[in-house]
């Protein structure tokens, strides 16, 4: 039986319609019946937060589904994104999921992976990177949490502006051709890794950089409903059924 693992980036609940959502939840379904391993590089959420117990509610069903993954015993890997870096208890200790907030390795088809969600790479850009080292400042965790959370969501709303765009204009200029060199240079340096994975850019890429080993990018599920699905260490691009963007659809 082949070995089957699922990648699926920038989905941005709370920023997309229900039936956006819903399409989301049929496809951790999914994932569940084939088996394997679900990696979530970044923005599952548009904007996530805990509040010790306290978490955005309507994001029920997703969570729900993610649970009863790692229940059924299917490791799900979350990295924090730009919009949900704030994960901690409750993910890991009610959901069920391994969450990271900063790029790290796992396995991947059986080799050595890098992952991160992109945002804040490199040596440029440095106005984002320090506004990220802020905003994810202790200090800046507890004033958030200081305020109420209807309060807090009402405030991070204001501050998103995904939306259900096509991905070429919510992408910034260079930001996936960005990406995509780093993840070369990032396989260059070191030969025993086999992938790179990130999202950010909501512009799917599976790229052979050298013969087995791969830079991956899962797109945005934001409005492509895209995904890769890794099948005994092959990647191939998919898209979900009733993707908006999908020349030939596929499960």
């Amino acid at each position: 039986m082949a070995h089957l693992e699922f990648i699926a980036s920038d989905i941005h609940l709370g920023a997309v319609p229900d039936g956006t959502e819903r399409a989301f939840v049929a496809f951790l379904e999914h994932v569940g019946v084939q088996g394997g391993a679900l990696l979530l590089p970044g923005d599952l959420f548009d904007f996530w937060f805990e509040y010790g117990t306290v978490i955005p509610g309507r994001h029920f069903r997703t969570l729900a589904a993610l649970a009863s993954l790692t229940d059924a015993g299917v490791p799900v890997t979350l990295a924090g994104g730009n919009h949900d870096a704030w994960g901690g208890a409750f993910l890991r200790d009610h959901v069920g999921v391994t969450f990271h907030d900063r790029p790290f390795e796992t396995l991947l088809g059986g080799r050595r992976a890098l992952v991160a969600h992109g945002d804040g790479l490199g040596k440029g850009d440095l106005k984002y990177r320090l506004l990220k080292a802020v905003i994810r400042s202790r200090p800046a965790i507890w004033g958030f949490r200081a305020l109420h959370p209807v309060l807090g969501l009402k405030l991070a709303e204001r501050m998103s502006s995904t939306e259900a765009k096509p991905a070429e204009t919510l992408a910034l200029a260079g930001r996936a051709a960005f990406l995509e060199a780093w993840a070369r240079a990032r396989l260059a340096a070191d030969p025993d890794l086999g992938y790179v994975v990130c999202g950010h850019s909501h512009v799917p890429a599976v790229i052979e950089v050298e013969p087995g080993r791969y830079y991956l990018n899962a797109g945005a599920w934001l409005d492509r409903f895209s995904y890769v699905r890794v099948t005994d260490g092959v990647p191939e691009l998919r898209w979900w059924p009733a993707s908006p963007a999908a020349p030939s659809l596929s499960s």
